[in-house]
């Protein structure tokens, strides 16, 4: 990694290593590739975001890419689409069986990945970086520039 004066810079390369790491180790592990846009949909599902629109929000794209994204995850068996408990007019995501099978692979590999971090890094940097990221930031400020 670069250093860079800007702190999102080697955040998102922080992110990049994972999210090429998991994807490589899921390859390795006979799990066909997904498309950084799938995973990022898949992360957002986890997370509890199921409704298409909140997780086109969220990603900052067009409700129809995130529809197209949903459709392929749909069609390679990852998830399923069921009525809102809440709305039965709007469908929701939901892992199926396959898409369950994945993410417990997924959760393994994601724990062998920061017992490998806190071997290249230290295990007082990575405890640190957790404790970063769970830290309550609040709201995103707006913040003014001075021209």
């Amino acid at each position: 990694m670069q250093p860079s004066t800007y702190l999102i810079a080697p955040l998102l390369e922080g992110f990049e290593w994972f999210d090429d790491a998991l994807q490589r180790s899921l390859k390795a592990a006979g799990w066909e590739p997904v498309t950084r846009a799938e995973s990022m949909v898949i992360l957002h599902v986890l997370v509890g975001t199921r409704r298409p629109a909140d997780i086109a929000r969220a990603l900052r794209l067009s409700r129809q890419a995130v529809h197209t994204t949903i459709g392929s995850l749909v069609d390679a068996g990852f998830f399923k689409l069921e009525p809102d408990p809440e709305d039965g007019r709007i469908k929701v995501v939901v892992l199926a069986e396959r898409g369950a099978q994945m993410h417990a692979d997924a959760n393994a590999i994601v724990e062998q990945l920061g017992v490998e971090l806190e071997q290249r890094i230290g295990k007082r940097r990575v405890q640190a970086l957790r404790a970063a990221f769970e830290a309550d930031w609040g709201e995103p400020p707006v913040v003014t520039i001075k021209r």
